[in-house]
């Protein structure tokens, strides 16, 4: 049951459509959340706080609280250094941002804001909290990025970021969310707080260039040269992001033959195209969403794309359009691991337990440890940051990687430089990456990998986090017998809410949604399309008996 496209998808959004940004802000400042609604509290999910206005789930009183219960915890962690402070083009993102300056502003925080006033992707945060950490024992900096991702214009979004640049774990996020809620349940008691021009003008706000630093660094990370002398062809399209203004120095810095198809900024994102369910959704993995890209592709020898806050990519390659995120993540790792020679021979490759299995085959050709996490990419943190990962990578198009010495670059996702490394790929093999991973699939198979949601209960949901292989008694898959039945991720032994059952030949995942009453189903043959079908049939058939059980 694949899900239902809508017959809008892949068009021009229609004026209809369009968020009532005047109405969002307004409801940003004046609506009051109750914290007895579930839905109305602080909650971080995977990537921070996310909600609209709209529905109380995004208002002032949020990120007072939040901003507050941060400043209690960098207080208590002894975390002493500057905070850098990122937001999107959400339009919810600058009212959030003066919200939290009032606050940490009042608390003393030493904040570094963008000296225009811009945006800043959530790469370039985790970036410049690793460059300024480096060498230090004390006084170390960290970070939030007021973004929702790829979400809906209507949305806002609160992440934190800790001196490791990665996104926070769970032990310091729980923290917060408790604190936050504290402050929400005493009607915002207690949280300290100052007019914003004020807080603009204090001594401890300043203003920082993190354009400059991180465009001077790519040449560390991504092999800038190969891509200038082939003149290449890129095409660049921001989707109106945080990114928007980092392309053209970049393009400038190392003379790319690069064209940026788009660098409007609007909070309405009324230049999208509908994603599949018909909503406005700048998901640079989404064929309908990128049909204005894609529609491009004759243009370019190779093109990308990122989210709103530029920690994902969307890659379009001339040969065959927007590649399936799990394609590029293998056609990456095969090329990347060939072309650092100054990385550690013991440089693992770090997947997601939802992401192809086509990256399992990559690796074992390499001869690279694979290590297999739950979902998030909180995950990869401390690998990307010591080197013992060269690549990290999740099924929903983000990764980052390693500097070519061998050394963190971000260890959070970088769309921006899995960009441009589809466009290094190009330069120095002669081939796109579709091509490259064409040649990969010659020899190791072909995945056929697809993800589709079925309907939940809330009841139902939660038993099939606490699912056991023993419960699901599956013992034959697609005709073929289980191998494996999977709750822990096998590489840190960490549960991955949910479950994961393997033949020689394919394999699905199950996990609650965190968000809908809905539980997601991962699957993939390497076999056919069809033999693929008879998996996610035989998938939720077992899991049906499972909830009736």
């Amino acid at each position: 049951m694949a899900a239902e496209i809508n017959p809008l998808a892949g068009k021009t959004v229609d004026p209809s459509m369009l968020a009532n940004i005047p109405r969002l802000v307004t409801a940003y400042f004046a609506g009051k959340p109750d914290p007895s609604v579930p839905a109305q509290r602080v909650a971080f999910g995977t990537s921070g706080h996310r909600g609209s206005a709209l529905n109380n789930a995004f208002n002032e009183a949020h990120i007072l609280a939040i901003s507050q219960a941060l400043c209690d915890v960098r207080r208590s962690a002894g975390i002493g250094g500057p905070l850098f402070v990122g937001i999107d083009t959400h339009a919810l993102a600058e009212p959030a941002a003066a919200s939290a300056l009032e606050v940490f502003a009042a608390n003393g925080i030493e904040v570094m804001i963008d000296a225009h006033d811009g945006y800043t992707p959530t790469p370039v945060i985790s970036h410049a909290i690793i460059t300024y950490n480096k060498g230090r024992k004390d006084g170390l900096a960290d970070g939030v990025v007021i973004t929702p991702s790829h979400n809906p214009p209507e949305d806002g979004g609160f992440k934190y970021n800790p001196p490791n640049g990665g996104p926070a774990d769970t032990d310091i996020t729980a923290v917060i969310e408790r604190a936050a809620n504290g402050f929400l349940e005493d009607g915002l008691r207690g949280i300290k707080r100052i007019p914003y021009d004020h807080a603009r003008r204090s001594a401890g706000v300043h203003r920082y260039d993190f354009i400059g630093p991180y465009v001077t660094d790519l040449a560390n990370v991504v092999d800038m040269e190969a891509i200038r002398s082939s003149g290449v062809k890129i095409g660049i399209d921001p989707l109106g992001g945080a990114g928007v203004r980092y392309w053209q120095p970049i393009i400038e810095r190392y003379g790319l033959a690069a064209t940026i198809v788009s660098d409007v900024v609007d909070p309405t994102f009324r230049f999208m195209t509908v994603d599949w369910d018909g909503k406005i959704r700048m998901d640079c993995s989404s064929p309908y969403a990128m049909a204005r890209l894609i529609g491009m592709r004759d243009k370019f020898d190779v093109a990308f794309a990122n989210d709103t806050d530029a920690d994902r990519h969307g890659i379009v390659t001339r040969s065959n359009g927007l590649m399936n995120p799990n394609h590029y993540l293998a056609a990456a790792v095969a090329y990347l691991f060939e072309h650092r020679p100054q990385w550690r021979k013991e440089s693992a490759v770090g997947k997601t337990i939802v992401s192809s299995a086509i990256i399992d085959r990559v690796a074992k050709k390499l001869g690279r440890k694979l290590v297999e996490t739950p979902v998030g990419f909180k995950w990869f943190v401390d690998g990307l940051s010591d080197g013992s990962f060269g690549f990290a990578g999740e099924e929903s198009a983000g990764a980052s990687f390693l500097r070519r010495d061998g050394s963190v670059w971000t260890t959070d996702k970088d769309g921006i430089i899995l960009g441009l490394l589809a466009a290094e790929m190009t330069a120095r093999t002669k081939s796109d990456p579709s091509q490259l991973f064409h040649k990969l699939t010659s020899e190791l198979g072909v995945p056929h990998y697809e993800r589709i949601d079925a309907p939940a209960t809330p009841a139902q949901k939660n038993l099939l986090k606490a699912l056991s292989p023993e419960k699901l008694a599956m013992t034959e898959l697609a005709g073929e017998p289980v191998r494996a039945a999977l709750t822990a991720a096998p590489g840190n032994g960490q549960s991955f809410g949910g479950i994961k059952v393997s033949t020689d030949s394919g394999w699905f995942a199950a996990r609650p949604s965190g968000t809908e009453d809905v539980y997601k189903i991962y699957a993939e043959s390497f076999r056919s399309q069809a033999h693929l079908r008879q998996i996610q049939q035989d998938a939720q058939r077992a899991i049906a008996k499972a909830f009736a059980g």
